[in-house]
């Protein structure tokens, strides 16, 4: 039986987050369903000078990776409108949900049940079926409203992992997607899926210095 792991991309600035996730689980081999709201479409159109659409998502989800082969992917996408999809309901065999970037709105909207489209709705069906979530914030600063909900999140059983980068390795030279990586690759560790999107903590300082790849230690 096929059990993806399930792609939330919201409105939230960060789309490269999102594409670095997805290209991790299909390098490793993972199948994936992917939801796009619409926000994040115009966040993606911004960032990136790229459409979404559903008509030609397959295309287009290509182009965002980068020109990525997806002949050989196991992808499925839903549209964020269609609150019918498989995704919607509890039946439907999953591994899980990542969402990334989480916006305020979406971490709201999950927190409280609001299912307002198909991201929100697989989220709460997700947590309700003790399925892995995790949750990847980036807007910041945050006010006390937006605490609760990621406390909400949390109590749900959600991993609540902020895109916060590590400059462990690097530094000050790290590159942007070194940094980008090292989020994705936190995402990945959290919901157990192998990857080599950064440089693990060797126990030895300077360890990774000159790597192409950003390490984090165990204590992280």
């Amino acid at each position: 039986m096929r059990r993806p792991w399930i792609v939330g991309v919201s409105g939230a600035s960060g789309t490269p987050y999102a594409a670095s996730v997805l290209g991790a689980l299909l390098d490793a081999g993972e199948p994936v369903d992917l939801i796009v709201s619409r926000a994040a479409r115009l966040t993606l159109l911004d960032e990136t000078g790229r459409p979404f659409r559903d008509a030609h998502w397959k295309d287009d989800l290509a182009a965002w990776l980068g020109g990525r082969d997806l002949s050989g992917s196991d992808v499925t996408y839903w549209s964020a409108g269609d609150l019918a999809a498989g995704p919607s309901s509890g039946s439907y065999p999953a591994q899980g949900m990542v969402v990334v970037p989480a916006s305020t709105a979406s971490c709201a909207g999950i927190a409280i049940g609001l299912s307002k489209d198909l991201l929100q709705r697989a989220a709460e069906v997700n947590l309700k079926e003790h399925r892995p979530v995790v949750v990847v914030p980036r807007e910041t600063p945050v006010t006390r409203s937006h605490l609760e909900h990621l406390i909400a999140l949390y109590d749900a059983g959600a991993t609540v992992l902020p895109a916060s980068p590590g400059f462990y390795a690097a530094g000050a030279n790290a590159s942007a997607q070194q940094l980008i990586d090292f989020v994705a690759g936190k995402v990945l560790d959290a919901i157990g899926v192998p990857h080599t999107l950064f440089t693990r903590w060797s126990g030895k300082l300077g360890g990774a210095s000159g790597d192409r790849t950003v390490r984090s230690p165990e204590a992280d």
